[in-house]
Order: C-alpha cells, then structure tokens, then sequence
C-alpha cells in the first residue's frame, strides 16, 4: 500500500519540501511542514464522512436531494472556479495530464481521456477514483444508492429533511426564491417515503404519522446500510429548533393534514418537534445526525439560519444525549461558534467543502483551534461533488484530500514546532482526523 500511496501523494510531498528549504534558505528560519510527519501523513488511509460520488449510471438517479441545477447562475469561491489552477493540478494526479493549463482545446482532449479510463475501469470506477485519492471509505450523500458504489468502500448518509413538512409548504416556499424550488422537490420525496410504506397520502392524526412514516422511514434506512441521515434544512428554513410540547404540534399537524396550509408560526411548532423526534429516533438506532451548518450555496441562502449556535438548545437536551450530531463543514466562518459546540459531549465535526474552497493555510489555521481543544472530535471530509462537465467529482475528491492533508501537515507541524505536541502524539492526531475518530464513532470496524 505505501508502493501506492507515494506517487499518488507526490505533488502534495513535493509542495511540502519546497515550502520547507524556501523557508529555510530565505530567511533562516526553521521550516514550516515537519518533513517526517507530512511523510507519515501521506500515507494515512482516509475515512472521508462527507462526499457526493456519483454512480457510474450516466443518468445517476437518486444522486441528490435538493441538485442547484433550477437556481441559476451561481458564484463559486475562485478556488473552484474552472480557471483555478487546482484543477490542473487535479488532472495531473487523476489522469496523467502534462500540461499546465485547461483551454477549450485541452478539456475536448482530456474528455476523451476521461471517457476512456471511465469505461476501463467499468463498475470499479468510484473505487478506483477512492485509490488514487487515498481514500479507504468515503459517506455517500445521496437520495440512493447505485452501481459502482460498493458498501465496502462506499457507506450510505440518506436525506431526511422531507420528514420535517407533512403539510404544505406554500407559505414556507415564499421566503426566497430559492426556497420556491426547494420546496416541491422536498414534496415529491415525501410522497416517495408514503409510498415505501404503502400510503398514499399523509396520516390523520401525527401520532400516526410518527409510528407508520417517521419511524418505519428511519428504521428501514438503517436496515438498508445507513451509517447516518442527513439534514441540509439551513437551505429551508433556520437552524433554530426549540423544543415543543407534543400537544401544540399534534393541533397544527390535525389542522391542516386533510389540505390546510399552516401558517409559518404554526408550521415552525410542528417542524421543531418533528426534529427532536427524529433526532431521538436516529439516537435509538444508531445513526448518526449530520446537519449542514455552512452559508450555502445558492443567491438567496439565509447564511444567519445556519448558525450552529443555534443548535445548542438540541445538543444540551438530555433526551437526546444519545444521538451522535456531526455539524459539517467546520462552520466555515461560523469556526468560533463551532468551538463552542465542540464542549457538547454529542457533538463532532467534520472540515468538508472547506478542503474544497479554502486553501491549505486558511484551513491550517482553523484546524489548529480544534486540534488543540477537541482532537477526537474531528472527521476528514471532502464534500467531493461534480462541477459541471469536465470538472467532475473524482477530481473535487483530489483536490479536497490534497489540501487536507497539507492543512493537517501545517497545523500540527505549527503544534510540534511551538512544543505543544510532539511528533509521535502529531502523528496519532492526524491518524485520528483522517480515519480513527470516524472508525469509532460509527464502529467500520477497520484495522
């Protein structure tokens, strides 16, 4: 395996000793990566807890819950746009790609290429993509499953935020546009989890509701391989869940089962219980709860609604200190409130999509904060997902474990150099980030 690995991680070792003798002979200082451990580092096999790989099925059903494909054009921070030079990079490690940049002509070439190994590589694919990024496991998001993704290197995360509105969400739908076509989508996976259990439209009474939808949903997602559901509801509506008393919820849910449109105050009553009860079913079971708390993407997303303080009522909720929350994407700006939540004995997080948009020096900097507090409460994470056409999710799942890697290098490196740690416990850190804390938390059982 470490035959393997080596080349694969060249780049990143290569940037590593590079950054190490400029340092040195620029300026006479000792260098910023400890060469040893970015050695060890490279060799490391991933757990990744967040990624959005794609079937080898060109149609690839089931592949998201809420696609921005309706929303427009959408920014994207430099780092992932096609002109960045990640993605060259990111064709030298993935296809043996010798040139320096990608122009109209180059990408026409480089499709053939990737057609070519596609189609070599048949159902083993999404595997193959997993060696060349050093990546043992990797958390599939998706609506379902498909060929080419193999429970043994692909676990399933399944969507759950349909489960929160059994009523209409005309009035929810109003907010933002975005919201507009949010919503209908969450519609038709609803109808789709009645139909599982054989019903053709809502129950009655919510006590119904919970013992033939919410639960057998939950339960049935378990027995089919789910290591953990999946909450993207900042794109819906606010994180601010408050505990509500089953009777009020009940009334509104009664209200308006046969037809009724809620009123948004009324709806948040329903919504808020529906979570904690389905955070407390997830505890029972055995799943995990992973819940988008990054300023998403989108020209309407409500950043302020995915502020993970206002989680905190859920984290401190004794009837839910059972259930394992993973608050992904490191907060992104929210990184000091993600501080915070990682007193919570229940809470984890993950650094995916900031191994995508931001660069190893920014992400270093945030790790170390979290390293020196909470190490065994850290998850590698890629948010690996395609970009379009030619910039596809085999090349995001690159270009994220190259940076974290590098991030984790540099911050632990720091941690050595300022006699916080030493190289032996740096090395057991990192270990621990990138496969060992999510090894436990959701007992994979890998050696």
């Amino acid at each position: 395996m470490k035959k393997l690995l080596r080349p694969i991680f060249f780049l990143c070792t290569a940037v590593f000793n590079f950054s190490c003798n400029h340092s040195r002979y620029s300026n006479g200082q000792a260098p910023p990566i400890d060469a040893e451990l970015a050695d060890s580092i490279s060799e490391i096999r991933i757990v990744d807890n967040h990624a959005h790989p794609n079937t080898i099925d060109t149609a690839d059903a089931g592949a998201d819950a809420l696609p921005m494909d309706g929303l427009g054009v959408i920014a994207l921070p430099a780092r992932v746009r096609p002109e960045s030079a990640t993605w060259v990079s990111a064709y030298q490690a993935m296809y043996g790609f010798t040139g320096a940049e990608l122009d109209e002509q180059t990408m026409k070439e480089l499709s053939v290429t990737v057609a070519r190994v596609k189609k070599e590589k048949g159902e083993n694919f999404p595997a193959w993509v997993l060696d060349q990024c050093g990546i043992e496991v990797m958390f599939a998001n998706r609506m379902a499953m498909g060929p080419g993704l193999s429970p043994a290197r692909f676990r399933w995360v399944m969507f759950d935020d349909a489960l929160l509105f059994p009523l209409s969400t005309a009035q929810e739908a109003t907010v933002t546009p975005d919201r507009q076509i949010f919503y209908p989508m969450e519609t038709q996976h609803l109808k789709d989890y009645l139909s599982a259990q054989k019903l053709s439209k809502v129950p009655a009474t919510l006590d119904a509701y919970l013992k033939q939808v919410v639960s057998p949903t939950l339960e049935a997602q378990k027995k089919a391989g789910c290591v953990a559901i999946k909450f993207e509801v900042a794109y819906l509506r606010s994180l601010d869940f408050e505990k509500t008393a089953y009777a009020a919820a009940a009334t509104v849910y009664a209200r308006n089962a046969n037809g009724g449109t809620p009123s948004r105050q009324d709806y948040k009553l329903l919504q808020d219980y529906l979570f904690y009860y389905i955070a407390r079913e997830a505890g029972r079971l055995g799943l995990a709860v992973h819940i988008h708390d990054f300023p998403g993407a989108g020209n309407y997303f409500v950043a302020a609604g995915s502020n993970p303080l206002l989680l905190e009522p859920v984290f401190n909720d004794p009837d839910l200190r059972n259930t394992k929350f993973v608050l992904l994407h490191g907060g992104g700006p929210f990184s000091e409130e993600i501080n915070a939540m990682l007193w919570k004995p229940n809470v984890y997080i993950d650094i995916s999509l900031l191994t995508q948009f931001w660069t190893p020096d920014q992400l270093a900097a945030v790790l170390r904060q979290y390293l020196s507090q909470f190490p065994e409460k850290v998850l590698f994470g890629t948010d690996a997902d395609s970009f379009g056409p030619g910039y596809g999710w085999e090349l995001s799942a690159w270009i994220a474990t190259s940076t974290g890697r590098k991030a984790i290098c540099i911050a632990l490196s720091q941690m050595i150099r300022s006699n916080e740690l030493s190289r032996k416990r740096a090395l057991e850190i990192a270990r621990m980030v990138m496969r060992g804390n999510a090894n436990n938390l959701y007992h994979l059982g890998l050696k």
